[in-house]
């Protein structure tokens, strides 16, 4: 049976007779931490702050000694701490969770690798070729792991490749086909995270890493429509006009719907900057800053108070 959430409690509570001591109780013993789960999550919280200081140091070591190491120490020592952690996750008896930031370390230490390569060898291949091969060379491990670092890592390596890969070779790509194609990835990258339990994708998508998620695609969906408004009209940016109303009106209706806050006040606030370039666009004189000055106090005050609203709403 799967865990009771707080959003569990509250529906139930919302819809029933429940009492407040029992759904205080209730809270108690399936949502508030214990002494236990804190001495857990300090274990886990050190073991990958370990794992990420290691990996760091390995990145230093190479950068101060890299004058005095020979090319072959330098790819072998970076290839020997790849094979040695995969075999040490593959044989030994550890944890999974303990194996899952070893691979991560591991996938990181793949990219300095490909770095460093480049490096010695002077290959002339473009920027985007590393983090593109890089991409290709861990996502097994992405998979088989299934691991949320591993994810978000995945992730940050497909955007950095598609904005090297904008930037050194498609030049004939307008600006706003970039940012709708940009934008279109990260839509369907948030979608296939957030409705995972509907459709039994079997991704380890928990809170923090769907909302960084959508953070990333209201920031670009928001970037990129201020820029087609002083860029000038441009057709190119008609679809990423639709497409940004069309993700904004169904993120705050599946907010609503599921109460989730981070999509009521993400996308509102996404809109203000938006209205608010929009009005410096129209003029860029003192009085117009002041108008928007003045707008953006008025709205965020208003987005606030009905953020309140709602959440005291959601509670009863």
């Amino acid at each position: 049976m799967a865990k009771i959430t707080r959003e569990d409690i509250q529906i139930i509570h919302k819809y029933s007779n429940w009492s407040e001591k029992s759904v205080a109780k209730a809270l108690k013993e399936n949502v508030y931490n214990d002494s236990t789960a804190w001495l857990r999550f300090l274990k886990l919280f050190l073991l990958g702050l370990g794992a990420s200081f290691i990996t760091f140091g390995i990145l230093f070591f190479f950068a101060y000694n890299w004058e005095d190491l020979h090319k072959f120490v330098k790819i072998g020592l970076i290839e020997g701490l790849v094979v040695a952690i995969t075999l040490v996750v593959l044989f030994s008896r550890l944890s999974g969770f303990t194996k899952n930031i070893l691979l991560t370390a591991a996938s990181i230490l793949v990219g300095v690798l490909l770095a460093v390569f480049g490096q010695i060898y002077q290959t002339g291949a473009n920027a985007y070729d590393l983090f593109l091969g890089w991409t290709l060379l861990i996502t097994l491990w992405v998979i088989v792991s299934n691991f949320a670092p591993m994810w978000l890592l995945y992730i940050i390596l497909i955007n950095t490749t598609f904005i090297l890969y904008t930037g050194q070779v498609a030049h004939d790509w307008s600006a706003g086909f970039i940012f709708t194609l940009f934008f279109s990835i990260n839509i369907i990258t948030v979608l296939i995270f957030v409705l995972e339990s509907t459709f039994n994708f079997k991704i380890h998508s928990p809170k923090w890493l769907q909302n960084l998620l959508l953070l990333s695609v209201v920031s670009i969906g928001t970037f990129g429509v201020i820029s087609g408004i002083f860029d000038g009209p441009h057709s190119s940016f008609i679809i990423l006009y639709l497409l940004v109303l069309l993700f904004f009106g169904l993120g705050i209706w599946y907010g609503l719907k599921r109460e989730q806050i981070i999509y009521i006040s993400l996308i509102p606030f996404g809109a203000i900057i938006i209205i608010s370039a929009l009005l410096i666009e129209l003029s860029d004189g003192a009085a117009m800053f002041l108008v928007v000055g003045l707008f953006i106090v008025i709205s965020v005050s208003l987005l606030i108070m009905a953020l309140l609203k709602l959440q005291r709403k959601w509670k009863r």
